[in-house]
C-alpha cells in the first residue's frame, strides 16, 4: 500500500511540475490544460482504430437518424439532392472483394462518391461523429454515430441489413471496404512506409534575397470541357466560409448568360440584382418561383412586403424555423449589397 501511495505521490507532483513549466515558459499567459479539456478535443479516430469509443448502432437505428437528420441534405439512400454530392453508388460485389473500384479509372463514368473513394471506414466514423449533422456538429452520440455510419455501409451493400456496428467488429468491416486497397503510401510523407528509403520531399528550399523574380500569381482553372462535369461547383458548396466555389455553368470569364437576359429585359429601377445573387451565391439556395433549400424569393417578397429593414438584417443574422428545418447561416455580406437585394425583395422580387 505504501508503494502505491508513494506512486500517486509522485504522479501529482510530476503533474504540478509540467503545468508548473508550461507558465515559466510563458509567464502570465494561460494555464496548461486539464485532462477533462483535453479529453474533449481529442476526439480523433485513426485508422488503426486508436480514439475510437466502445459501443455499437444497427443499421435500423442508422435509417431511423438517417431519415431524421440526414436525408435532407444527402438523400434518402445517400443519392443526394440540389445540396451535396452523392455518398453511394458506383461500387460493385466485385470492388468489395478485390478492394479496388474499377470505376475510378474510367474516364466515362459520371462521378465520384464517397463509398468509391474513402479507403478506411474510420474516415466515415470520424467525420460522421465531428462533424454530422451539417447544422448541429457533434450532436449525435456514440450509438448514433455507430448506427449512421453502419447504414451507409448497408447502402454500399458492405455490411447486411441485420448489421450491429461496433467498437469489436469494425476492422472486419474495415476488410469490405471498396477502395481499401486505392490508397497509396509511397509518396514520402507521413505515414508512409517507404519513408525510410524514398527521398523526402522538398520542405528545405531557402528563400530569395537578392535579384528575386516578380512574385507569381498563384490561381487555377478548369478547362473549357470539363467545367460542368460535376454541375454547378457554385451551387454545391456550404454556404459558410470563403470558399464559394466557382460559377461553372458558364464558361471562364463570361458573364451569366441568365443574369444579361434579366439585366436587359428588366426596367431601370427596381430589377433583380442578379449580379449580387450570383456574387453571394443567393441562387444555390433560392430560387424565383420554387423553393430549393431555401425559400423562392416570391414567397419572401410575400412574407415581408415592405419590411426591407427586416429582410437585410436576417440576410446578415441568418436564421432558423421560419421556412424549414435548414438554417440559414449568418452571411457574410456588405451591408450595402445586403440593403440593394433586400429593397428588392421588400419590393416584391421583381424578374
Amino acid at each position: 500500500m505504501s508503494r502505491c501511495r508513494e506512486a500517486l505521490v509522485g504522479a501529482l507532483l510530476l503533474a504540478g511540475a509540467m503545468g508548473l513549466q508550461a507558465q515559466e515558459r510563458f509567464p502570465g499567459i494561460g494555464r496548461a490544460a486539464t485532462p477533462a479539456e483535453v479529453k474533449a478535443w481529442d476526439i480523433d479516430v485513426r485508422p488503426d482504430f486508436q480514439g475510437l469509443p466502445k459501443g455499437s448502432g444497427s443499421v435500423a437505428k442508422g435509417m431511423e437518424v438517417w431519415e431524421g437528420k440526414c436525408a435532407s441534405c444527402h438523400g434518402v439512400f445517400g443519392e443526394s439532392n440540389e445540396v451535396f454530392s452523392p455518398l453511394v453508388g458506383g461500387t460493385t460485389d466485385e470492388d468489395i472483394k478485390t478492394g479496388r473500384v474499377a470505376n475510378l479509372k474510367r474516364s466515362d463514368y459520371p462521378g465520384r462518391t464517397t463509398l468509391m473513394k474513402v479507403p478506411t471506414v474510420s474516415t466515415l466514423w470520424d467525420y460522421i461523429n465531428r462533424a454530422m449533422p451539417w447544422n448541429a456538429p457533434k450532436s449525435l452520440t456514440t450509438e448514433e454515430v455507430y448506427a449512421v455510419t453502419a447504414y451507409l455501409l448497408n447502402l454500399g451493400r458492405i455490411v447486411p441489413d441485420d448489421f450491429v456496428l461496433s467498437d469489436r467488429n469494425i476492422a472486419e468491416v474495415q476488410k469490405r471496404m471498396p477502395n481499401r486497397n486505392g490508397m497509396t503510401t509511397a509518396h514520402a510523407m507521413w505515414p508512409g512506409k517507404e519513408i525510410a528509403g524514398a527521398p523526402r520531399p522538398d520542405v528545405a528550399g531557402t528563400a530569395c534575397m537578392s535579384n528575386c523574380a516578380v512574385e507569381a500569381k498563384v490561381t487555377s482553372a478548369l478547362p473549357d470541357h470539363a467545367r460542368n462535369a460535376h454541375g454547378n461547383l457554385a451551387e454545391q458548396n456550404r454556404l459558410v466560409g470563403a470558399q464559394r466555389g466557382a460559377d461553372t455553368a458558364r464558361a471562364a470569364g463570361a458573364a451569366p448568360a441568365r443574369a444579361q437576359a434579366a439585366q436587359a429585359a428588366a426596367p431601370a429601377a427596381g430589377k433583380m440584382p442578379v449580379d449580387l445573387l450570383q456574387k453571394n451565391t443567393c441562387t444555390a439556395c433560392h430560387a424565383p418561383d420554387r423553393k430549393l433549400v431555401g425559400p423562392s424569393w416570391s414567397d419572401v417578397a410575400k412574407k415581408h412586403a415592405g419590411k426591407a429593414d427586416h429582410i437585410a438584417a436576417k440576410i446578415k443574422a441568418g436564421g432558423a424555423g421560419v421556412w424549414g428545418n435548414i438554417p440559414m447561416p449568418p452571411q457574410a455580406i456588405d451591408a450595402e449589397e445586403a440593403r440593394r437585394i433586400s429593397e428588392w425583395l421588400a419590393a416584391g422580387a421583381a424578374p
